[in-house]
């Protein structure tokens, strides 16, 4: 006979106290239940039912396997429960956070990838460059730059946000080609963020273990990376960006990388989810996506 099979008749006839009640719910006749309760009692080599014409009673065995009886079958469900979800397709909608650059280059493209891939998928994208309270306004991914602090959330590493400095051939063939860090000082620089004279904006390089900071000035800021992006390719100066989204216009032939011999700064990425929320099949996936797509030494 099965042991799950049986055991699971056994607690049956545990909890109804009749054969006839369990064979009843089971749709078994009352013989085919006596037939894997005493199936059990001879494999364990005790009685774990006093039986009378009319009742049964649990004996002192038959109470400890009952017990543990009813964890196994709840293991052995929620095991079956997973396979089951693991295979079935996501749907539905997945309210996604991240940081604005970054989520208009290189994680919207991502998204509609993922979206022909799971055609019952709809996904709301939400970008800003505040930390925000997933519980409060209900995101159930987020993707965060820089160092973590939250610990009600799950977090998985990405690969580091790497930027790098570029500038237009135009611009380079003017104001000539900065090779090292302190040559920024004498460059045109299109620096991103609100910054003041109290809060200066600091560029960091390095080099053989080496740091150098650089301070740049210029001419046009602005709290959208898109525009300064736009100014470098139309040759007004030189930007730091994401390496991923400039090695696109490297390759068109629009930008070329100055400080090459450095690499420019580097931070933490994160993918998270709360804590408080269940890892449902569409929130599993498309973490699962995200993590290959954007884990460390994976490209786009």
């Amino acid at each position: 006979m099965d042991r799950l099979t049986s055991m699971h008749i056994f607690v049956k006839a545990a909890e109804l106290g009749s054969f006839a009640e369990v064979a009843e719910a089971l749709r078994l006749s009352p013989q085919g239940v006596a037939k894997h309760v005493a199936w059990l009692e001879a494999r364990l080599g005790a009685r774990l039912l006093n039986r009378t014409t009319r009742r049964q009673s649990l004996t002192d065995i038959g109470r400890s396997y009952y017990e543990r009886c009813k964890i196994v079958l709840a293991e052995v469900d929620a095991a079956e429960a997973i396979a089951l979800e693991m295979k079935a397709t996501p749907s539905g909608t997945i309210r996604v956070n991240a940081p604005v650059t970054f989520g208009a280059y290189a994680l919207a493209p991502f998204i509609t990838r993922y979206l022909d891939r799971y055609p019952d998928t709809q996904i709301e994208l939400t970008l800003n460059d505040r930390m925000v309270d997933p519980i409060e306004e209900g995101f159930e991914v987020i993707v965060r730059i820089g160092e973590l602090a939250d610990s009600s959330m799950i977090a998985w590493p990405l690969r580091p946000y790497r930027l790098i400095a570029c500038a237009s051939p135009t611009y380079v063939a003017r104001e000539g080609f900065p090779e090292k860090p302190s040559d920024l000082a004498h460059h045109a620089c299109l620096v991103y963020g609100e910054w003041t004279p109290t809060v200066p904006c600091r560029w960091l390089f390095q080099r053989d273990g080496q740091s150098e900071e650089v301070r740049p000035t210029g001419r046009f800021r602005a709290n959208d990376w898109k525009a300064l992006l736009y100014a470098a390719i139309e040759g007004y100066g030189v930007t730091l960006g994401p390496a991923d989204v400039l090695g696109k216009e490297i390759d068109a032939g629009r930008l070329v990388q100055v400080v090459p011999d450095y690499e420019g700064p580097a931070r933490p990425m994160h993918v998270l989810v709360p804590a408080a929320r269940r890892q449902t099949v569409k929130i599993r996936c498309f973490v699962e996506a995200l993590r290959e797509a954007f884990g460390e030494g994976m490209g786009l």
